[in-house]
């Protein structure tokens, strides 16, 4: 899946990490989910670059290009869970890989160009499209089912991943910028609470775009209960589904804001 892509590494703050990159034009991050760049993460990717972009996905965990499997899953995610840098139950903290994600924005703009960066993040690292605008040129910030930290309270349900002193310059940022956030979730996901839409809708209000898919049981489009991650494993490109209407309206901020401006 990742033959058309340039594996390159990129540097910052003393952490090399390998990242894989496609197509021109202004710079999109694609951040990996659990286990890592699926063939499903690939391929949304690549519907990216396909606007005229230039895409870059980052190795965070996992094997790369690799399909997902109950093995793969336990391989990259109790490694991530006691990792310094990410935060899992911390809360009003950013995790510390943000640092070097925020510096891989700032080389990339400088590198391609255009009014600002777009960035995707899913599942375990779906908040750091909202840390990574302070501090990082994204003027794209899709947060597709944010799970971090961990549900396991009620103050962890509302929080969002970042301090309070950071979670004010993206709504300034978002105020004087005229910026929108994406937020994708399923409604029957417990991993990523209704609380924590509710507390983006309170504090962005309507700069927040919430597309809550529905996954209650028997719902009309066929959604499992048990359904997670929008834009990839459980994306269903049928004409009319919320999945395909959720993914065109991320496909649309890329190209309202990176590729038509």
């Amino acid at each position: 899946m990742l033959e058309d892509f340039q594996k390159t590494t990129f540097s910052f703050n003393n952490k090399t990490r390998d990242i894989y990159r496609k197509g021109s034009g202004p710079a999109v991050i694609v951040i990996e989910e659990m286990p890592g760049i699926t063939p499903k993460v690939v391929e949304f990717a690549e519907k990216v670059q396909n606007l005229g972009l230039s895409v870059v996905i980052p190795q965070l965990f996992g094997d790369p290009g690799a399909p997902p499997s109950i093995g793969r899953f336990a391989k990259a995610f109790f490694p991530a869970c006691i990792s310094k840098e990410f935060n899992v139950l911390a809360l009003k903290k950013t995790s510390p890989i943000v640092d070097w994600l925020r510096g891989l924005a700032r080389s990339l703009h400088d590198e391609c160009g255009g009014h600002g960066v777009g960035v995707v993040g899913m599942c375990f690292t779906g908040g750091f499209a909202l840390a990574m605008m302070a501090g990082s040129p994204v003027i794209a910030p899709v947060m597709s089912q944010p799970s971090l930290p961990f549900a396991i309270s009620a103050k962890a349900k509302s929080d969002l991943g970042l301090s309070d002193e950071e979670l004010a310059v993206v709504k300034e940022r978002c105020d004087k910028e005229s910026l929108r956030v994406i937020g994708l979730r399923f409604t029957n996901d417990k991993a990523v609470p209704k609380e924590r839409f509710s507390r983006l809708k309170e504090e962005l209000g309507d700069k927040f775009v919430a597309i809550e898919i529905d996954s209650s049981p028997n719902n009309a489009f066929g959604n499992p209960s048990t359904a997670h991650s929008c834009l990839t494993e459980h994306l269903v490109e049928e004409e009319g589904h919320p999945t395909l209407d959720g993914l065109n309206i991320v496909l649309n901020l890329f190209r309202e804001k990176l590729v038509d401006s």
